[in-house]
C-alpha cells in the first residue's frame, strides 16, 4: 500500500519554475547545431485559387540562400493520405505543404527560402512574387450556413447528437414560456506566447533529434516517419518545455515537415520558426452559429430543449466537436432535439482549442437560460437549480459524481449574489451600471493510454520519465508530487523527465486526460517498485516482512514497513545492497476502466459568477469580479489548479468581449493577423478573479481521483459575461465578442 504522506494535494511550486524564470528552459527553436541552416515561409495571399508562377530567381540569387522549394520542385515525400495520419487526424484529405499549384486558404505556404541565416532567408523571401488565378472566397459562416451537412464520417461518435428524446417541437409550441435566437460566435485564433517551430538537427549516423513545439511528442514522431518513410528507432522528437498551446500543438504543423524535408534534402541542420502573422494561418476555434429553443412550465421546469449548432470547417477536411450535445444532458428535460452540422469554408482546417465545441455550445445554452428565466420571471440560479438533473440523460447513464450543488451554494455565497436586484438596469453607481449575471460549466471527465516508469535508487531518489507534455499546466509538478508521496520524500528527491518520443508511451496533452492518465500511470509504476521492493525484502534472512503482502507495506522515512508497525522493517538501502542492486525501475500502466464507464458517465462541472460595470455614455464594459466555483475531483496542486482555472477565466473574457478574427469576405483574407489588432485580454482589463475548489471524492473516472483541470475554467464565462451585460443595460446581445459597436447600437440605459 502507498503511503500517503502530505505531498499531493499541497500548493507546491512548479518544479520547472525556476528554469523558466532564469532564461535556462531551451523551447523549440533555442537550439542550435554547427552549421545550421532556416527556413522562412512565403504564405499565399488569396485564399482560395491557382498559382500560376513563383518567379524565386531573385530570392536565388540574394546572398546566404541555399534554396528555394516550392510545389514544382519540392523532394518527393510520401503524400498517400495513409502516410499523413496523426493522432488526431480528420475525416478527409489532410493539408500537405508545397503539394500542388492549387491554394485552399489564406496564408497556406506556397514557397520555402532555406538560407545560412535567419535574416536572408526572410529577406529573399520578400523578393518571392506568385501570379495567382483566385477564386471567389466563401469564409463567413452566417452565409454558408445553409449548405451546412451533416458529417458522413464520424470524428467520434460521441460528437454527433443522439436520438432526439420525447417530442420537443411540441412541448415547445404548448409551453406556457419560451425563448428561441440565434447566437453567433466569430472565430477565435489561439496564439500561445512561443511560436511554432522545429529544430532539426542532424546527426552524424543520420540519426535526427527534433526539438519541436507539439502537444505530443511521439504523435509528431509518427507523423514525421509515416510521410518521409524513416526508422523511428532513428528519430527523437523532443518537447521538453512548451510555451503555452491551447489544443493548437495536438497536430503537426508546417513548420515541422517543412524543417524535416528541407534538412533530408540538404543534409544539414535545420531551424523553420514562424511569425505570429503566420499563427493566425493556423487552426482556429471555429465560427458558428447556434440556433436555441427553450421551453419552460410556470414554475421555470424545462419542457423542451432544441439546439441547432452548425461550425465552420475547411474544404479539405470534416472538423468536428461536441458543440451542441451539452444541451441534453445539462438539465433534466423529457423533450429534447438536438442537431449538429458543418459549412465548408475556404480557410485552414480549424482545431481544438480550449473546451472545444462545450465553451462554444455552453456559451449559446447558458445565454439562452438567462433568457428563459426572465421570461418565466425567476431568478437565473433558481431557474438552473429546479432543473437539476443526476443523470446523464443523452446516454441514459448515471454520473459519477455530481458536485454541482455545491458549486452554486459555495459561489453564490462567496459572490454576494442573494443582494443581486433582479430588474435589469436597477444596479448603478455614478455613470455606471452594473451587472451580475452567471452561467453553469460542463467538461467531460476522461482518461487516455499512457505508460510511465519510476525508477527507486537506494539512497532514496526517484525518477519518473514519460513521454507526456506540459504545455504550462504543471505536469512537471504534479508528476513528482505523485512519486514524492508514493516514496514518503521531499519532491526535491524526484527527477521527472518529461517531454520525449524515446520516452514511455503517452498520447498528446489534451482534453483534460493528461494529470488523469499519467498521474495513473506514475502512481502504478510506484506500486510495482514497492512490490518488487517487497519481493528482495522477502528474500533477506530473517526479514520482518517474509509474510507481508504488497497491500499490508509503505514507505516511511527511507524505511519499506508495514503500515500498522514501523518498527518492522527493512532500510531501502539495506533491502538493494542484499540483492545487489543499485536501483529498481518498473514500468506502470494506465487506461480507462471500460467495465465502469460503460455503466456511468463522467465529468467536471463548474458555476461561474460576474460582475460587470458598464459606462453609460461611452458603452465600455469592465469584468470587475468573477468567482468561478469548480467540481473537478481531487485536486492534485492547489497552486497549478488554480492557475488552470483563472487562465480559463481570462480565456472566457477574452471569447466575450474581445477576440475575433476579421475576415474580409470579399477576398476570404485575414485582416487583423497580429496581437495588435487581434484583441486579447490584457492586464487592464482584468480585475478579481476567485476561484473555488468545492469537495468532490470520486475514483470511477481515475483511479487517482483526478477528473482534470484544462478546459472547465473557460467553459461558461463567455455566458456569464453576456448574461451580466444584460442584467447590466437590459440589452441581449447574442453575437460574440460583445465589442463597444454593440453595446452602443442602441440607447442603453434602461
Amino acid at each position: 500500500m502507498l503511503h500517503h504522506s502530505k505531498v499531493v494535494g499541497l500548493p507546491v511550486s512548479r518544479i520547472d519554475g525556476p528554469l523558466k524564470v532564469t532564461g535556462t528552459a531551451h523551447y523549440a527553436t533555442e537550439h542550435a547545431a554547427p552549421g545550421m541552416l532556416y527556413g522562412y515561409v512565403v504564405p499565399a495571399t488569396i485564399a482560395t485559387g491557382r498559382i500560376l508562377a513563383v518567379h524565386t530567381h531573385e530570392a536565388e540569387s540574394f546572398p546566404g540562400v541555399v534554396k528555394v522549394y516550392t510545389h514544382e520542385n519540392r523532394p518527393k515525400a510520401a503524400f498517400r493520405d495513409a502516410k499523413w495520419k496523426d493522432e488526431v487526424a480528420l475525416p478527409g484529405h489532410p493539408f500537405r505543404p508545397l503539394e500542388n499549384d492549387r491554394v485552399l486558404f489564406d496564408g497556406q505556404p506556397v514557397a520555402f527560402v532555406v538560407a545560412e541565416s535567419f535574416e536572408a532567408a526572410r529577406d529573399a523571401a520578400a523578393l518571392i512574387r506568385v501570379d495567382y488565378a483566385p477564386g471567389e472566397a466563401k469564409t463567413d459562416i452566417c452565409a454558408e450556413r445553409h449548405n451546412a451537412y451533416v458529417p458522413p464520417v464520424p470524428r467520434m461518435p460521441q460528437f454527433m447528437p443522439p436520438k432526439p428524446r420525447g417530442d420537443a417541437e411540441t412541448a415547445f409550441g404548448l409551453a406556457p414560456h419560451s425563448v428561441s435566437n440565434d447566437y453567433v460566435i466569430k472565430g477565435e485564433h489561439h496564439n500561445p506566447m512561443e511560436l511554432f517551430g522545429t529544430t532539426v538537427i542532424l546527426g552524424r549516423d543520420g540519426d535526427l533529434t527534433i526539438h519541436e513545439k507539439t502537444q505530443g511528442s511521439q504523435n509528431s514522431q509518427a507523423y514525421v516517419c509515416g510521410v518521409f518513410g524513416l526508422d523511428p528507432e532513428r528519430v527523437v522528437v523532443r518537447n521538453r518545455f512548451v510555451g503555452g498551446a491551447f489544443g493548437q500543438g495536438l497536430r503537426p504543423k508546417h513548420n515541422l515537415f517543412l524543417a524535416v524535408m528541407a534538412s533530408l534534402d540538404l543534409n544539414r541542420s535545420m531551424k523553420v520558426e514562424m511569425s505570429r502573422r503566420e499563427m493566425f494561418y493556423l487552426t482556429w476555434r471555429p465560427s458558428c452559429v447556434q440556433t436555441v429553443s427553450l421551453a419552460a412550465d410556470g414554475e421555470g421546469h424545462l419542457q423542451a430543449v432544441l439546439h441547432h449548432a452548425v461550425h465552420a470547417t475547411s474544404r479539405h477536411e470534416d472538423y468536428q466537436e461536441n458543440v451542441a450535445n451539452w444541451s441534453g444532458l445539462a438539465y433534466a428535460c423529457d423533450n429534447v432535439k438536438i442537431e449538429y452540422e458543418i459549412a465548408k469554408l475556404d480557410m485552414a482546417t480549424p482545431g481544438d482549442m480550449r473546451a472545444p465545441g462545450a465553451a462554444s455550445g455552453l456559451t449559446a445554452l447558458e445565454a439562452a437560460m438567462d433568457e428563459l428565466a426572465y421570461a418565466v420571471g425567476i431568478d437565473p440560479l433558481e431557474l438552473r437549480i429546479r432543473n437539476f438533473v443526476h443523470r446523464d440523460q443523452n446516454q441514459d447513464k448515471d454520473i459519477t459524481s455530481k458536485a454541482l450543488h455545491a458549486c452554486y451554494r459555495e459561489g453564490a455565497e462567496r459572490f454576494g449574489w442573494a443582494s443581486r436586484s433582479p430588474e435589469p438596469g436597477s444596479m448603478r453607481e455614478g455613470n455606471e451600471l452594473i451587472g451580475w449575471g452567471m452561467a453553469g460549466g460542463i467538461w467531460e471527465a476522461q482518461m487516455s493510454q499512457a505508460e510511465a516508469r519510476v525508477r527507486l535508487f537506494a539512497d532514496g531518489r526517484v525518477t519518473v520519465s514519460a513521454a507526456a507534455s506540459d504545455i504550462g499546466t504543471g505536469t512537471y509538478t504534479i508528476l513528482g508530487q505523485l512519486a514524492a508521496e508514493a516514496f514518503d520524500i521531499p519532491v526535491e528527491r524526484v527527477t521527472v523527465a518529461i517531454g520525449a518520443s524515446d520516452l514511455p508511451k503517452t498520447g498528446v496533452e489534451g482534453g483534460s486526460w493528461t494529470a488523469a492518465t499519467s498521474g495513473t500511470a506514475v502512481q502504478n509504476a510506484a506500486k510495482a517498485v514497492i512490490k518488487t521492493l517487497l519481493d528482495h525484502a522477502k528474500n533477506m534472512e530473517n526479514s520482518p516482512l517474509a509474510d507481508a503482502s504488497e497491500e499490508q507495506v509503505e514507505i516511511s522515512e527511507g524505511r519499506l514497513v508495514l503500515e500498522t508497525n514501523h518498527q518492522a522493517g527493512v532500510a531501502i538501502s539495506d533491502i538493494m545492497a542484499s540483492a545487489g542492486l543499485p536501483f529498481i525501475a518498473e514500468t506502470g500502466k494506465a487506461a480507462p476502466d471500460k467495465a465502469i464507464m460503460a455503466k456511468f458517465s463522467a465529468y467536471t462541472h463548474s458555476a461561474v459568477f460576474v460582475e460587470v460595470r458598464v459606462d453609460v455614455e461611452l458603452g465600455v464594459v469592465s469584468v470587475t469580479r468573477v468567482v468561478s466555483a469548480v467540481a473537478a475531483g481531487r485536486i492534485l496542486n492547489p497552486k497549478t489548479a488554480r492557475s488552470q482555472i483563472l487562465g480559463g477565466v481570462v480565456m472566457g473574457i477574452g471569447m466575450a468581449l474581445h477576440e475575433e478574427g476579421m475576415i474580409d469576405h470579399r477576398s476570404g483574407r485575414i485582416m487583423n493577423h497580429n496581437i495588435a489588432e487581434y484583441h486579447i485580454p490584457a492586464h487592464a482589463d482584468i480585475h478579481d478573479i476567485e476561484v473555488l475548489f468545492v469537495e468532490e471524492d470520486d475514483d470511477k473516472p481515475s483511479p487517482i481521483g483526478v477528473k482534470g483541470l484544462g478546459e472547465i475554467g473557460i467553459v461558461g464565462v463567455a455566458a456569464a459575461v453576456s448574461n451580466a451585460i444584460f442584467h447590466a443595460t437590459g440589452k441581449r446581445i447574442r453575437h460574440f465578442p460583445i465589442t463597444l459597436d454593440k453595446i452602443l447600437e442602441s440607447e442603453i440605459n434602461p
